[in-house]
């Protein structure tokens, strides 16, 4: 017997199976349910209309029902250009249990050790070369006998599932559906080495910082072009910004920041009973002084101010401060 039910449950299915999937083939997929379960029975009055209103209802429809599983269809925006993506997350921290049921313990092991290179990468690159991806297989514990053909294809698993990217030059970073799905787990594990972006406050691995030493503002590409149209000077130390992220003198968040030799040494960050975590170096590296320590930041409570905006921005609340900087978040001195 069809109920209306069915395209809900079609929908759930269809995003479990593709794991993450842009806004406009998650309103795709929904109405595709819609015609398919009224295919069955034509009596059935269900409409929707291919609205990012309409989506937002159905999403908060969904997640009322979901809440008693623990589970939540959760968005995430494109870092660079701002994109909706869905997915539907585990809200439950355990650490890494949505991949257990494709990966082998030493696999998932593999993977959190890459996590934690791209994490504490150096110059906040938030990115690791293949090379030294491979090499994480010796850091797996307990120790594991994966070939290093076995690891390539497990990495290639990885990028496949939507779990790291790869770029042109071969650099591993945390995808879409890590960053949206994994979030608990990162946050807890290395709540003082995430970057946070000023205007959205959501988690930077790509993007820019501003230049003076020491201002601690980090933004999305996206963020930093919706800003920098009505505002040209940053939101924090005032000092005047050019008219592109990209552009002398910003300095860039992401694989833009890699320096030659960076991969050469791994890090580790010691993790103590007090919780007190401090990050351990194979080699002692200076410090670029436009970009204050991350373990250093004192943690402030946010404050939030609308910064004047076009008509396709009026309904986006951008933070940041009138009298004082923004709230300090995560920033570091790994260079």
């Amino acid at each position: 017997m069809v109920s209306s039910g069915d395209v809900s449950r079609l929908f759930l299915q269809s995003l479990l199976s593709r794991g993450i999937v842009s806004e406009d083939l998650c309103k795709t997929l929904y109405a595709k349910c819609v015609e398919a379960v009224k295919a069955a029975d034509n009596s059935m009055n269900i409409t929707f209309e291919n609205t990012e209103e309409a989506l937002e209802d159905v999403i908060k429809n969904l997640n009322a029902s979901l809440n008693d599983l623990d589970l939540e269809l959760k968005s995430i925006q494109d870092e660079l250009n701002g994109r909706r993506f869905f997915a539907l997350v585990n809200t439950k921290d355990d650490e890494l249990a949505q991949m257990a049921t494709d990966y082998t313990p030493a696999e998932i092991a593999f993977f959190r050790a890459i996590v934690e290179q791209i994490i504490l990468a150096r110059n906040e690159s938030f990115s690791l070369s293949s090379l030294a991806a491979l090499r994480e297989v010796s850091a797996i514990k307990p120790k594991s006998n994966m070939s290093k053909t076995q690891a390539e294809t497990v990495l290639a698993s990885f990028v496949a599932k939507g779990w790291l990217l790869r770029s042109k030059r071969g650099r591993y970073s945390l995808s879409h559906r890590a960053l949206l799905e994994l979030y608990p787990y990162l946050k807890s594990t290395y709540e003082d080495d995430l970057l946070y972006c000023t205007i959205c406050q959501e988690v930077v691995t790509k993007g820019m910082a501003c230049h003076r030493p020491n201002c601690q503002v980090r933004l999305h590409i996206h963020c930093f072009d919706r800003y920098r149209r009505r505002n040209s000077a940053c939101p924090s130390c005032k000092i005047e910004w050019p008219r592109q992220a990209t552009d002398d003198p910003l300095v860039p968040v992401g694989e833009a920041a890699v320096r030659d030799g960076e991969d050469g040494k791994r890090r580790v960050k010691e993790r103590q009973s007090n919780n007190d975590d401090e990050e351990e170096d194979d080699e002692t590296e200076p410090s670029q002084q436009s970009q204050p320590a991350r373990s250093q930041r004192a943690k402030e409570s946010k404050k939030k101010v609308v910064v004047e905006s076009d008509e396709e921005d009026e309904e986006d609340a951008v933070p940041t401060q009138e009298d004082s900087p923004p709230p300090a978040r995560r920033r570091s001195s790994r260079r």
